[in-house]
């Protein structure tokens, strides 16, 4: 694809966990085969780009983040002859495709390892980080951050999984390897790489211990933006240059000073990575570890981002993905599932930066609830029940699953009311969610007042608004515990989007710049919006009216208004 320059920020992307998309050959594992089939629909979003989770072979410890194969695709998945006929389409239909890119670990099957723990003599054995006494740090996933080999006689160094063991990026020849990954995939023709936890790859030097009475997160002060760090992803940056590629980084804990430093001036080595802080507004850390819901909490990370990187760099916009559960069940209400799917469309697509939604948001899926702790399929869900709060009952411990597990976003996707809800035609490898029979493509496609609907006109309206595009953010009501209110302004054009948080109506003041003027409701998640895909930002799409000063909103309502000023 021939490509501007920061040609995604203009656009959105729609990402993919390939096992739990479409199952194309009928084996109830989502496949390669059943994304070409799918193309179509996800063109029809809006969105002008796919990102892919792990496409890799993987022995699947942690669902393809740990990798045996960076060169290949996942046999269960497909191969690299279908994989190039799902970019071509993809291409053809002006969708940009975005590889995920592991390179903290690999998987402990992965050939480089295999040799690596064979002994110190050979040209993998420094491949890894192997040390004769373990630190004190802790894995993010699984227990102590050392497991020791008794092939080699040594520990090797596992932040995340037991079989994810930690690349030695000091080694000059592993750097090279990833450059390869790389080129490889560029020249095949993808458009970028989301790059997981890129900011733990540079380790401190002698690792030392970490603090010892913090759980889980004790040693990254050692790893997270390590001393090296900006050097490496210089020479991966280099690489990517050259095909013009986009690099979005993932790290957890992620700071405004990070990112600005990666993201800006002249050697910024990503053109964007994901903040998490909107993402705590309901617990500590991990949602294993609960606190209620703060709208306070999640409006002042929006807006700190928002006001952080403007002019400088460039946000992601997310709710939703992989490692998080669904959102309308988080942050929302399963009561008012439509009205607050509806609701979470609008407040973060009219931010400003690059929209990503994740398979199944679109439609407002839901958590699933599973009665047994084995019926989860996730390694981190099973570990937080059997390690953290045993004080409490199982019950209660369930409790906290059914509201943190990552597997609620790893449901088959609904596509209609068939048996296996459309997904495949044999059982699937996981469990449906139950509400799929309501909860589905099918029955919202012409459904105009669905979510589905709701979320193609959300992306319509921004792509085709300058304002929304490229306009300076500012919130109003910073305190009020139940409504976000925020404004997109470019010249004379303001949009002034309103979101309900409360599952009971509320009245807001309506700011004073648009008091006893003309507004035009362009959205509305309660009454269908008059906007349509030819309204441009030189006309307006329906008549205006003059509000009341103050504005009542029904439970869940999100309303969007245009006006000059």
């Amino acid at each position: 694809m021939i490509r501007e320059a920061d040609w995604y920020r203009k656009r959105s992307f729609y990402q993919i966990w390939v096992r739990s998309f479409a199952d194309g050959n009928g084996d109830g594992i989502g496949d390669l085969y059943g994304v070409y089939e799918k193309l179509d629909y996800v063109k029809s979003l809006g969105v002008d780009g796919i990102w892919f989770s792990p496409l890799y072979p993987s022995p699947n410890a942690d669902f393809g983040y740990d990798i045996s194969d960076y060169k290949s695709i996942h046999p269960e998945y497909g191969d690299l002859n279908q994989f190039q006929k799902v970019l071509d389409k993809a291409h053809a239909l002006n969708l940009a495709v975005v590889m995920d890119l592991v390179i903290n670990h690999t998987s402990d099957e992965h050939p480089w390892f295999l040799e690596s723990k064979k002994g110190r003599d050979n040209p993998y054995s420094d491949y890894y980080i192997w040390r004769d006494k373990p630190n004190n740090w802790k894995s993010i996933l699984e227990g102590e951050a050392w497991e020791y080999d008794e092939t080699r006689g040594q520990y090797y160094l596992h932040l995340f999984a037991k079989k994810q063991p930690d690349l030695n990026m000091d080694n000059p020849k592993v750097r090279e390897e990833v450059k390869s990954i790389l080129r490889f995939w560029l020249e095949l023709g993808v458009d970028g790489f989301r790059e997981d936890v890129i900011t733990f790859i540079s380790k401190k030097e002698g690792l030392p211990d970490g603090l010892p009475f913090i759980p889980v997160i004790n040693g990254m002060p050692h790893y997270k933006d390590g001393p090296n760090l900006m050097s490496y992803l210089k020479e991966f940056r280099e690489v990517c240059r050259e095909y013009n590629a986009f690099q979005i980084g993932e790290g957890p804990m992620t700071t405004v000073s990070s990112v600005l430093r990666y993201t800006t001036g002249e050697g910024k080595v990503l053109d964007m990575m994901f903040s998490f802080d909107h993402m705590l507004a309901d617990c500590l850390f991990t949602q294993f570890v609960r606190r209620p819901f703060s709208l306070i909490k999640l409006k002042k990370a929006f807006s700190k981002w928002q006001h952080a990187l403007n002019q400088k760099g460039w946000n992601a916009l997310y709710l939703e993905n992989h490692d998080h559960p669904r959102i309308v069940s988080r942050y929302g209400s399963n009561r008012f599932r439509r009205e607050s799917a509806c609701m979470f469309a609008a407040c973060y697509l009219f931010q400003k930066g690059t929209p990503f939604i994740y398979q199944g948001q679109e439609i407002g899926m839901t958590n699933i609830r599973l009665r047994d702790i084995n019926h989860y399929a996730d390694l981190s869900s099973r570990m937080n029940f059997k390690t953290h709060f045993q004080h409490e009952n199982d019950e209660k411990r369930m409790r906290r699953i059914h509201h943190s597990s990552r597997d609620s976003s790893r449901t088959p996707m609904q596509w209609s009311a068939k048996r296996y809800a459309g997904f495949s035609t044999v059982k699937p490898w996981f469990y449906i969610n139950r509400n799929y029979k309501e909860v589905n493509v099918a029955a919202q496609e012409n459904d105009s007042a669905s979510v589905l609907n709701f979320y193609r006109r959300c992306l319509s309206l921004r792509k085709h608004s300058k304002t929304l595009l490229w306009g300076e953010y500012k919130e109003y009501e910073p305190g009020n515990e139940h409504i976000y209110l925020y404004e997109r302004s470019l010249g004379d054009v303001r949009y002034l989007v309103l979101c309900s948080f409360s599952h009971i109506s509320r009245t807001v003041a309506l700011p004073r710049p648009y008091r006893d003027r003309k507004l035009y409701l362009m959205l509305c998640n309660y009454e269908q919006g008059a906007w349509d895909e030819k309204a441009r930002d030189d006309h307006f799409a329906a008549l205006g009216s003059v509000l009341p000063h103050r504005i009542t909103l029904q439970p869940y309502e999100t309303r969007v208004y245009r006006c000059r000023l």
